[in-house]
């Protein structure tokens, strides 16, 4: 490994560290915010802002694993460089978890420009995958 190699591997060993750190930090609120709507608030899971609220955060738990994932590859050196793909599907779970959290009274032309949005990410991601299928079947 070259000097440059080494400098992008301490990287992403910080930063998945400082990431790892956010995710427990979360995990540790996230239980303490279910334990208490458990047994103070009388969990309602039904009750739309609760719903919001839980899910919302579950998916941003998501959205650092995934994320924290893909440093981790490039510090263990299976991928040179952050995958295309992977930032495309943490996108893709991002506005996922936007669709959760919004509000009933968002107006429409949001709703369509996230959709939109979606759309052509997951266009995106269905066409990079069918390249690498491709090119792994010529491989073979």
């Amino acid at each position: 490994m070259n000097f440059y190699e080494r400098f992008e591997q301490v990287v992403a060993v910080i930063l998945s560290a400082v990431i790892a750190v956010i995710i427990v930090v979360s995990l540790l609120q996230l239980v303490q915010i279910v334990f208490r709507l458990l047994v103070i608030d009388a969990f309602n899971p039904l009750d739309h802002r609760v719903f919001q609220t839980v899910f919302g955060m579950i998916m941003t738990l998501l959205i650092a694993m995934e994320f924290k994932h893909s440093i981790v590859r490039v510090a263990m050196r299976r991928d040179s460089i952050i995958q295309v793909k992977t930032v495309i599907l943490i996108g893709l779970i991002a506005l996922s978890r936007k669709f959760v959290v919004l509000d009933p009274d968002t107006s429409p032309a949001k709703v369509a420009a996230l959709a939109g949005a979606v759309l052509a990410l997951g266009l995106t991601y269905w066409l990079l995958r069918q390249r690498d299928d491709r090119m792994a079947q010529d491989a073979t």
